[in-house]
């Protein structure tokens, strides 16, 4: 799938100076990542890990998904002893083999610190999550702003990130584009009044949810090249 009436969500080619990037599953393979860790610690405390359950938790902050886990497996699931473990194993992989890059990532950042447009990271994850991944991958200088799920009354889908990140990069809600994976942050783009671009991760988009975006796109590299002819330097 690609462009899908561009110029609706766009505006003319130069409406952006700011580029707000979620993080897990769209700079980072972290939700596959997450997705074994929580499996196996799952399995250590004798709970069978659902798909259904883990894929309704992509894009939503840490309170959500203790929600979501409360709900799906009863009021005496052992929520701290889980997130810890999860948490454990998660970092474990990172610390062996390191923070798992999208393909096109490092590319895309070059490119747009060429033309000189403001990026930040705009994500449901923690503070400090963010930062340990970003230093883990060499790219905490990168970006001039972070926002994060811990830092808003309202997690995605309601824009209170996006619109955090763009006060901190100084930047009206109406010149930034958000690239996203999910669902719930897709519409969290819309919601803030920004154009949005959706690259797929683990699950892919509604056709409703695919209507709300300027284009959805394969990986970053066919970001950096949709970015080329929508944002020519």
């Amino acid at each position: 799938m690609g462009d899908k009436d561009d110029e609706s969500k766009m505006g003319d080619k130069t409406t952006f100076s700011a580029v707000l990037f979620d993080m897990d599953g769209l700079m980072f393979d972290t939700e596959r990542l997450m997705w074994r860790a929580w499996r196996r610690a799952m399995d250590d405390f004798g709970y069978e890990a659902s798909d259904e359950v883990f894929l309704a938790s992509i894009g939503a902050t840490v309170e959500s998904t203790n929600h979501l886990l409360v709900a799906a497996y009863g009021r005496d699931f052992l929520l701290e002893a889980t997130n810890r473990r999860t948490g454990e194993y998660l970092w474990q992989e990172v610390e062996a083999s390191g923070a798992p890059l999208k393909p096109g990532l490092l590319a895309l950042l070059a490119y747009l610190e060429a033309q000189t447009i403001l990026k930040a990271v705009a994500s449901s994850s923690g503070r400090a999550t963010i930062d340990r991944l970003l230093a883990a991958a060499g790219l905490a200088q990168r970006f001039a702003a972070i926002a994060a799920g811990d830092q808003v009354l309202h997690g995605k889908p309601a824009p209170d990130i996006f619109l955090l990140a763009a006060r901190r990069l100084g930047v009206e809600p109406t010149r930034c584009l958000v690239l996203e994976d999910s669902e719930r942050g897709a519409q969290a783009a819309r919601a803030a009044g920004m154009a949005v671009v959706i690259v797929p991760d683990i699950k892919p988009p509604s056709a409703d949810i695919a209507s709300l975006a300027a284009a959805v796109l394969p990986d970053l590299h066919a970001v950096q090249a949709w970015l080329a002819q929508h944002h020519p330097s």
